[in-house]
């Protein structure tokens, strides 16, 4: 918010994926009680409906929770239920593994109880983590009942969401370890099912809500369930028939199902104010109004004031009563002094700008919203209440992301206008931290050098941002580092006379100051300095805190803009906080807090005061820590049970590392590719789908091609799969952005196309590896089922701890780093082969 992003997020059908390359090796089958063994038994059925269903239904609850933890908690919350389903999937891979009563039990049996406790699981789960609720602030008033309590609350949300995942790892598991002789269909089914969770999971998201879409996932279950009950005893059939009915009745009425208790920081919404309400790809938004203000209709975003609609009859005369003339949002008209030509406002959700630039005479605004929903607010469900605005013949409202629309059009724009993208909710979210682990595109060195680049002569850039405070203005220092780093990139030397900051303790926000940043790519005239400070002054309660030949009171943006070039590096690393500018390689605006600083106060108790100073990356440390103790819970210390087979294991040492470097490599990889290939895609659900699709499929086929490699030539495989890998890691370190960059022009389509060409290559290779692995170990050891199980286990611990790593290595050293460090850990792989 993948998924964030989110986002945005990274799916646990890539671990499915590992499940299914572990049982291309010929593991000796035990029978299990009541059933032939495999040596004498024709099989009656071949089992790809089921496998399909399960595989289809846990990328479907997975994809549907991230957006629900990013409703109720916040968005960093969803690297959580990456690590929570993969280690589920991988957890049932293991039971199977070492479980003799499910080893006994009949294929059709392990099937319809686990579908008939996945099904159950994932409703009660649901409903479990609804009543729940969570402060997550409260987390880090350490020593209160409070923080107890919230603690507690988080582990049960995370037990409750694991739990849905169990099941379908003993599912496929089960059927790839007992049907070696079908193991290609299988596959197939396997994949089939998680591309078709792939390529639906969002529209049902968006048309039927997160929790119908968990429901839906629950109800096929369930429907598996009743289908493998005609084989076994009548009672069950009754069970699996009102398990359908269940989950039929609450994925038909969602509304059955209990609200999301949200963290206190948000704003519920009473049911009576309620106007209108949908669950997008990006974020929940609730359409409501505050009594006394009939003009204006509030959306909220994942439960923070994000935005507002505004009555409108479509005349100039009505906007009058907006007082535009004293709003902040006049400035940028008041320096351009005449009526701009052509306007592109990104992120301009329920149109408040839109309406400022008409006011205004703007001659075509160029609304881009990248929220499907809120487009869908504005566009129909209220367009009688804002007058038809996007119909209306100076506007065009387009649903895209912003830094992908800017990066296709061939307009130029006297105004190119970031009220703040995140609209209200990047200030009431800065409030809690929520936007800290968000990546940003928009704000970052590449995406202010296309915009810039897209001005007219005497054009101007401008950025707005709420602030929590103004004692260190972090967002505005940050931005104006970032555009300083853009003009510099342009060729602009001295970046002094280019840049004005003011800043307005506004009323609309609450006591939150809002900055407006003006950027121009030419030198700003005397005129335009001079307009800048008439507005000022017009502006109620508004400051200056830099521009041109003014001296304003000292401020840290006014300190920075007098540093030279060649002192930067200096303030940078003196400042107290993290403010250097941002790129492509490291999106992460919201960051300020260093983790050398985080983890240094770690044990210092935050409260409502500092909230943005660490609060994000102490989530995403204690989620990495979450995920290497519940990981070895559950992976590792099932091995208690067989620890007498274990400790005759041979080369445990080694075999560890060959996996664990396969499980950090993987996940280092397929993040990095998601974020790599967001731009190209031009939406983050598409690179969420396209890659995701893309590894599984090839992963896959890499994995069933490993089979026709002959056993004498295992032994080099390896190496030259790293060979391989190495070749395409240069090329996308070097070759891949040049390569996106100049494709972009092309429609939709040939660009999916395109990446899947540029990630099969990488599926195929990664998808070898680890048969190979768990052949070999099945190779040295005199119990192979419990061998491979420890290779399963250690790469299933790997992929979980470093899904969590991998956003953290990112944030301080960048995507690029990631990728080699994923590079790094084949290495060890390679290195434990060998």
């Amino acid at each position: 918010m993948v998924a964030q992003s989110g986002p945005y997020y990274p799916c646990a059908s890539t671990a499915s994926g590992k499940v299914a390359r572990l049982t291309t090796l010929d593991i000796p089958s035990v029978a299990p009680a009541g059933e032939r063994s495999p040596a004498r038994r024709a099989w009656r059925f071949s089992h790809h409906f089921e496998i399909l269903v399960v595989s289809f239904a846990a990328l479907v609850i997975e994809i549907s929770y991230t957006r629900i933890i990013s409703y109720k908690l916040f968005y960093y919350y969803v690297y959580l239920i990456i690590g929570l389903a993969l280690l589920g999937i991988g957890t049932g891979g293991v039971l199977v593994a070492i479980s003799k009563r499910l080893r006994r039990a009949s294929t059709d049996q392990v099937l319809f109880w686990s579908l008939v406790f996945s099904a159950a699981a994932t409703v009660g789960a649901y409903v479990l983590i609804a009543y729940v609720r969570i402060d997550t602030i409260a987390v880090w008033e350490y020593g209160t009942r409070a923080s107890t309590r919230s603690f507690l609350m988080l582990l049960v949300v995370c037990v409750s969401v694991f739990a849905s995942f169990v099941g379908p790892g003993i599912i496929i598991s089960t059927l790839f370890g007992r049907k070696p002789d079908g193991i290609g269909g299988l596959y197939f089914a396997d994949l089939v099912g998680a591309g078709i969770g792939c390529a639906t999971v969002m529209y049902f998201v968006s048309n039927l809500g997160a929790p119908a879409a968990v429901m839906l996932a629950a109800l096929a279950m369930a429907v598996v369930a009743l289908w493998v009950s005609v084989r076994l005893h009548p009672v069950l059939r009754g069970l699996a028939v009102l398990l359908v009915a269940g989950t039929a009745l609450l994925s038909a009425f969602p509304g059955a199902l209990p609200d999301q208790q949200i963290d206190p920081s948000k704003t519920p919404i009473p049911q009576a104010n309620l106007s209108a309400s949908g669950w997008g790809t990006l974020f929940r938004v609730d359409a409501f109004q505050f009594p006394g203000f009939p003009n204006q209709i509030n959306l909220n975003h994942d439960g923070i004031l994000g935005s507002g609609i505004y009555r409108w009859n479509g005349t100039w005369s009505f906007l009058k009563i907006y007082k535009f003339p004293e709003d902040p949002r006049a400035i940028p008209f008041d320096v351009l002094k005449t009526p701009p030509g052509q306007v592109a406002i990104i992120g301009a959700a329920g149109g408040h700008e839109v309406l400022t630039s008409l006011y205004y005479r703007a001659e075509h605004v160029d609304a881009v919203e990248i929220n499907p929903v809120t487009v869908h607010m504005v566009t129909t469900t209220f367009a009688n209440f804002d007058g038809h605005l996007a119909q209306n013949p100076k506007v065009s409202y387009i649903n895209a992301d912003g830094r992908s629309f800017m990066a296709r059009t061939s307009k130029h724009f006297k105004l190119v206008w970031y009220p703040a993208p995140d609209s209200y909710a990047a200030t009431n979210g800065a409030l809690s931290s929520a936007y800290v682990l968000t990546e940003s595109y928009l704000y970052t060195v590449n995406g202010l050098e296309s915009d810039l680049q897209h001005l007219t002569p005497k054009g101007i850039f401008v950025a707005q941002f709420g602030e929590v405070s103004d004692v260190y203005d972090l967002r505005t220092t940050r931005f104006v580092t970032t555009a300083r780093q853009a003009l510099s990139e342009l060729g602009v030397t001295n970046a002094t006379d280019h840049i004005m900051v003011a800043e307005t303790q506004t009323s609309f926000l609450g006591p939150v100051p809002l900055s407006t940043i003006l950027v121009s790519k030419s030198p700003l005239t005397h005129a335009q300095v001079a307009n800048f400070e008439a507005s000022v002054k017009t502006v109620p309660h508004t400051r200056i805190l830099y521009a041109p030949g003014v001296s304003p009171p000292k401020n840290p943006i006014n300190t920075y803009m007098q540093v030279p070039n060649a002192g930067l590096d200096h303030f940078y690393a003196a400042f107290p906080f993290n403010v250097t500018p941002t790129t492509d390689n490291d999106p992460f605006f919201w960051h300020f807090a260093r983790y050398g600083t985080v983890l240094a106060h770690y044990n210092h108790r935050l409260n409502g005061g500092n909230r943005e100073q660490s609060i994000g990356e102490r989530v995403l440390l204690l989620l990495l820590g979450l995920s290497v103790v519940i990981a070895a819970i559950f992976l590792l210390l099932p091995f208690i049970a067989i620890r007498k087979t274990w400790r005759r294991l041979p080369r445990k040492g080694v075999s560890a590392l060959f996996f664990a470097g396969l499980g950090f490599g993987f996940i280092f990889f397929e993040i990095t590719l998601l974020q790599m290939l967001n731009l190209f895609l031009g939406y983050p659900t598409f690179s969420l789908t396209v890659v995701l699709m893309s590894l599984l499929v090839f992963t896959g086929l890499g994995a069933l091609l490993s089979e026709r490699i002959r056993p004498e030539l295992h032994r080099w495989a390896v190496p030259i799969l790293f060979v391989v890998l190495a070749g395409l890691c240069v090329f996308y370190l070097a070759g891949l952005t040049p390569l996106t960059n100049a494709l972009l022009d092309l429609p939709l389509t040939p660009r999916i196309l395109i990446a899947f060409g540029i990630l099969a290559p990488l599926g195929l290779c990664l998808g070898m590896f680890m048969p190979f692995g768990l052949g070999k170990v099945a190779e040295i050891a005199d119990a192979p089922r419990e061998y491979v199980a420890w290779g399963w286990a250690v790469n299933g611990f790997a992929s979980v701890v470093g899904s969590a790593l991998a956003i953290i290595l990112a944030m301080i050293y960048g995507f690029e780093v990631v990728l080699f460090l994923g590079l790094m850990a084949y290495l060890v792989a390679l290195g434990a082969w060998m």
